[in-house]
């Protein structure tokens, strides 16, 4: 068994003066960091008084379901001789919240990558190749709710 860890920085800068002094009196802003690599600008969603301009922890979850699973995608496209040309997501994620205090979770993530294949690929090698995808992501490994594809590959 191999471990790998992952360290990063998330930094509150959302203190107007006031701190925590009452529920509108701060932003939700943060930074999230990382030794050698580009500092990401965060917030809440807007529906709880975030920045919309800045990401929120539920969009990192779903691009992170949806970069892992186009990664092991594009090994296992690369190893099995299927050559990608293009490969864009549109990832789906649903939350809800319950009435017990605001308390929320992830009820379902729908990946729904657009791949573009060569002409002298196996489409369907390539479909196939996201159920495997699928069971190999690390991030879809580790969360408590299902993760769908629906993948279209076209040959280009």
């Amino acid at each position: 068994m191999k471990e790998h860890q992952y360290v990063v920085q998330v930094t509150w800068t959302g203190n107007k003066g006031y701190g925590t002094a009452g529920y509108t009196a701060y932003s939700r802003d943060f930074n999230v960091e990382a030794a050698g690599k580009v500092a990401l600008q965060g917030s809440a969603d807007p529906a709880f008084r975030g920045d919309p301009q800045r990401w929120n922890p539920e969009d990192m979850l779903v691009a992170s379901l949806s970069a892992c699973h186009k990664l092991w995608y594009l090994h296992l496209c690369a190893v099995n001789g299927v050559n990608v040309l293009a490969y864009v997501d549109l990832p789906l994620g649903r939350m809800v919240e319950g009435d017990d205090h605001g308390k929320g979770r992830f009820t379902h993530v729908l990946l729904r990558p657009q791949v573009t294949i060569s002409a002298d690929s196996d489409r369907e090698v390539a479909l196939r190749l996201h159920e495997d995808a699928h069971h190999e992501c690390f991030i879809a490994n580790s969360v408590n709710f299902p993760v769908e594809c629906a993948a279209e590959v076209t040959v280009g």
